[in-house]
């Protein structure tokens, strides 16, 4: 749906086009709003609109990649080296008896 200023914009009156719906940008920073809400400051570009920069909701955006674990990613190749390790120094040790 489109992004529409909900009061939040100064500049502009309640209701106002923000930014159209389908418009691409990425995610510059992530901040909270009364310590409970998440906004993402995006960056729209390409748009002729007055902003190319929008507070913008987790439900208001959508990822046009799938989303990618990168932590579990990266613990599990970490987990698996560890097991690797493990093996060849058990196999060391039971080649040295």
């Amino acid at each position: 749906e489109d992004i529409v200023n909900d009061g939040t914009y100064p500049h502009a009156p309640i209701g106002t086009l923000m930014m159209p719906k389908g418009s691409i940008g990425y995610i510059k920073t992530v901040g909270e709003f009364l310590q409970v809400i998440r906004v993402y400051e995006v960056h729209f570009f390409g748009s002729d609109m007055e902003v190319d920069i929008v507070g913008c909701r987790e439900h208001e955006l959508e990822a046009l990649e799938e989303y990618v674990d990168e932590a579990a990613e990266e613990m599990a190749i970490m987990k698996a080296h560890r097991e690797k390790m493990q093996r060849e120094r058990e196999a060391r040790e039971n080649a040295s008896k």
